[in-house]
């Protein structure tokens, strides 16, 4: 789509109402994907991509986005671009809410895949087609038993702020933040650019690992001030499957937090991706550019 006709799409889908599921709408909604149509947002169809057997996934911090910052335009323009020459997918450690966030509402169907929470919760054109659940995996017990301790590590931590909401319980994953995920932009980068001498996160973990060694969780840092917790392979690499079996031939990840212990590495390292390491959303276009529009 060219600029100014997604703009008028979007414009379009944040004004129109309920209307959009009923009457003709809602048939050509159906007919489109019963016949293999890509839906963009607001229930247009685009052409097939010039690459039909490539797909390119990317993470939001650091990828995309400045970490928990909305996407500039330029970048969201690049993405939607994309599409005419592959399949696009978003894979975030967040929730849902947090991605469309940064990146725009219901952008599920700007994308042909989004899958939030490293895919445990997923979307493909525009619908949820998988949940999973990090409570009724772990059972409430042993979840207790988890959350006491790190409140407990957390309360006895000397480090140089603390605010609130240290635990964020999602779908399918704990999010761990040390000094609370309340803290303003400010305490963020603080807390980051101290975090990177002090190790706090990765002596956390090194803890919970240890003390919880029979719970068969995987820790993994990610942004700038928190840590995600997940049954072992529950990472982003569980994503993988809902592309698999569409037919991609050719899987290409982007992610800047790849080295290991952090929350891209497993799907970077995985056999089934070509996975690049990006620095910025401007390093991400230029290396998209160069491996998959002009290769």
């Amino acid at each position: 789509l060219g600029l100014r006709e997604g703009q008028r799409l979007h414009q379009r889908a944040l004004t129109r109402t309920s209307s959009k599921n009923t009457g003709e709408d809602k048939h050509e909604y159906e007919s489109n994907k019963k016949n293999n149509k890509r839906i963009t947002l607001g229930g247009a169809t685009m052409a097939q991509p010039l690459k039909p057997k490539t797909i390119a996934m990317f993470d939001v911090d650091g990828t995309l986005t400045v970490p928990r910052k909305t996407a500039n335009k330029e970048t969201l323009d690049f993405i939607r671009s994309l599409r005419k020459t592959c399949a696009v997918a978003i894979v975030g450690g967040s929730d849902y809410g947090k991605i469309c966030e940064q990146l725009g509402p219901d952008f599920e169907k700007e994308v042909d895949y989004l899958f939030s929470e490293n895919g445990l919760v997923a979307y493909k054109d525009g619908e949820m087609i998988a949940k999973q659940s990090f409570l009724k995996f772990l059972g409430e017990e042993k979840l207790q038993t988890f959350l006491n301790f790190v409140l407990k590590y957390i309360a006895d931590l000397e480090i140089p702020q603390k605010r609130g909401t240290f635990i964020e319980f999602r779908n399918g994953m704990l999010n761990v933040s040390p000094i609370g995920r309340n803290c303003s932009q400010e305490e963020r980068d603080n807390f980051e650019k101290f975090d990177e001498t002090a190790n706090v996160r990765k002596t956390m973990v090194e803890t919970l690992r240890k003390e919880f060694a029979d719970y068969g969780l995987t820790y993994s840092i990610g942004g700038q001030i928190s840590f995600d917790v997940f049954p072992n392979g529950w990472d982003k690499t569980y994503s993988l499957q809902f592309v698999e079996k569409d037919g991609f031939e050719e899987i290409h990840f982007f992610g800047d937090k790849t080295y290991k212990g952090g929350n891209d590495y497993e799907i970077f390292e995985s056999a089934k991706t070509i996975g690049h390491t990006v620095t910025s959303p401007e390093d991400t276009v230029k290396q998209v550019t160069e491996s998959i529009i002009n290769a």
